[in-house]
């Protein structure tokens, strides 16, 4: 797909992002229950609502892409390693924010070409935040909080509200004197793709999912996410959905491996 399509296809799926967003605040509003999957990660009626809006409005919107999605069925996810462009989504990331009711929680969707983000989006219902991107396009955000930029010479860094480990923790403190910026689910790449936050470290696992839509605002804004050994992420490319260690970052030019004591050189 050339840039043109690409960028003709923002609209449209902000529109779904929307719709799986009101599905989701539907249920938020009400008593839900809440399962269990296999890796005793929580699953609520408002995780499928909106796989469903999305699954099935972005099959009619480009028929010959096909959607992996965090709730595909196995034999969706089995087949992927075949498709050269699919849309990758997390219906309802941050479905810990959810359970919590503290607002913090997204609909994730991107288009992936030859492992490449091409278009992202990020929408946050319940605090009615959106952002989205193209690559090689621009970056729009709305509705996210004004906040100061980062005190010079103090790096600001967003970090998880529901995951840490004591790795990260090791490597805040190598950092040195730093600001912390903490929020839930994909909110994290959207403060640091506005410039809210310098650099997002991420140790622990995430999946392929959580990390596409907002790597590409992260990199519509002139920013980088990157394992700690320099590799870019790229996607569909490995036997796993699993993602290694990363570092989203405003500013591409800075070494944040080393000054994280993640490399030396």
């Amino acid at each position: 797909m050339n840039p043109a399509e690409v960028e003709a296809l923002r609209e449209p799926v902000l529109a779904l992002a929307r719709e799986a967003g009101r599905a989701i605040l539907a249920i938020y509003v009400e008593d839900f229950e809440v399962a269990r999957k296999s890796d005793r990660s929580p699953l609520t009626e408002a995780d499928l609502a909106a796989h469903r809006v999305l699954a099935e409005g972005l099959a009619r919107l480009v028929p010959a892409i096909p959607v992996l999605s965090e709730e595909s069925a196995p034999d969706a996810i089995a087949a992927r390693r075949d498709w050269r462009a699919l849309w990758l989504v997390d219906p309802l990331d941050g479905t810990r924010e959810f359970v919590k009711r503290n607002g913090e929680f997204t609909v994730n969707v991107s288009l992936i070409v030859d492992g490449v983000p091409v278009l992202g989006v990020i929408h946050a219902p319940a605090l009615g935040e959106t952002a989205s991107a193209t690559r090689g396009g621009r970056l729009v955000v709305e509705g996210a909080p004004p906040m100061p930029p980062p005190a010079p010479g103090v790096p600001r860094v967003a970090g998880s509200r529901s995951h840490g480990c004591a790795r990260t923790l090791d490597a805040l403190a190598r950092l040195g004197p730093h600001e912390r910026l903490i929020a839930g689910s994909a909110l994290k790449f959207i403060r640091v793709a506005s410039g809210a936050a310098d650099v997002y470290l991420r140790l622990g696992p995430t999946s392929e999912w959580d990390t596409a839509a907002g790597q590409c605002l992260v990199e519509a804004a002139g920013g980088s996410v990157v394992a700690p050994d320099g590799r870019p992420f790229r996607y569909n490319q490995r036997d796993t959905l699993l993602n290694g260690a990363f570092i989203a970052a405003r500013d591409p030019s800075i070494d944040w491996a080393a000054r994280f004591g993640l490399r030396h050189d």
